[in-house]
């Protein structure tokens, strides 16, 4: 089951999260300077297990990363548009998204 996200409409901003039920910080920040948004993630300890991550449309942003802290699922961005400006999930042209790796089993592009 795909997690819609909300992204608040603030240049940076922190809230707690579950997911693969375990308990997360998540972070979101704009830059103003490139019109990007970035995500971080912490632990419930406030400790940080991704930092500033750019948000890419239609990308598996945590691809990459093995950290065994991470939840078991992918983070994605689902939109039309080339890039993710400031106004894009206020304006609701951008969806942040958690697909549990379950969910993505058996599934290829």
């Amino acid at each position: 089951m795909t997690i819609y996200i909300d992204v608040p409409d603030m240049n940076d901003s922190k809230s707690r999260i579950t997911l693969s039920g375990k308990e997360f910080m998540i972070r979101f920040t704009n830059s103003s300077v490139h019109d990007h948004w970035y995500f971080s993630l912490y632990s419930a300890e406030d400790e940080l297990l991704l930092g500033m991550i750019k948000i890419l449309p239609l990308f598996p942003l945590t691809e990459y990363y093995t950290d065994v802290r991470l939840p078991d699922g992918k983070f994605g961005c689902i939109t039309n548009l080339a890039s993710i400006g400031r106004n894009a999930f206020k304006d609701g042209q951008a969806n942040f998204t958690y697909i549990p790796n379950s969910d993505l089993e058996g599934w290829s592009p």
